[in-house]
């Protein structure tokens, strides 16, 4: 009868084996390769996140840095504008200030000019409220006095101490002393 090829069937079981075994290897590697894609994706993430959190925390920093230099000058301007005003009072006794000498007075107005203009370029403004209709926000009454033009009714008539902004920020209200008509 028939003779059974056991060499042939030997190879045949040889290459279905291999055959399973490459299905089987290739398998492994897609859910390998799934699976470092998914690391990937979850390290990406990870840094890009990182990333955004060191650039907010950057600009954090240097608003932070802004604020403390805006504060820092802030009290340095205010412990100033005292030194100004006396400044403004010296020059403002005429009598007193025409008696100096004439060079020593334009030394004084020199030295004047330089602090204000220095003290303006770091934000300060003075409130001009003379003439201007009174205003709770930015003017403080310390007194009132009769008027006899109607027009002149809640208009601030004196400054007695001037009023300033720094940075567009109310620093102090200007002490005024404002009209009051009274029929």
């Amino acid at each position: 009868m028939f003779k059974k090829d056991t060499k042939n069937d030997a190879n045949l079981d040889d290459s279905v084996v291999a055959e399973e075994s490459a299905a089987e290897t290739i398998k492994k590697l897609r859910e390998k390769l799934k699976q470092t894609e998914a690391e990937r994706m979850e390290y990406l993430t990870g840094w890009q996140r990182a990333k955004a959190d060191l650039i907010n925390a950057r600009k954090r920093d240097e608003e932070d840095r802004k604020e403390f230099i805006r504060f820092a000058n802030e009290r340095l301007i205010e412990s100033i504008v005292p030194v100004l005003e006396s400044f403004e009072m010296a020059m403002g006794n005429k009598e007193a200030w025409e008696k100096a000498d004439k060079n020593w007075r334009v030394g004084v107005e020199y030295i004047y000019s330089q602090l204000k203009k220095a003290l303006e370029d770091s934000g300060l403004t003075e409130l001009k409220p003379l003439n201007q209709k009174f205003d709770h926000a930015t003017h403080e009454a310390a007194s009132y006095e009769p008027v006899t033009d109607e027009k002149l009714d809640h208009i601030v008539t004196r400054v007695i101490q001037n009023g300033y902004y720094l940075n567009g920020k109310l620093m102090r209200p200007a002490k005024v002393v404002v009209g009051e008509f009274k029929k």
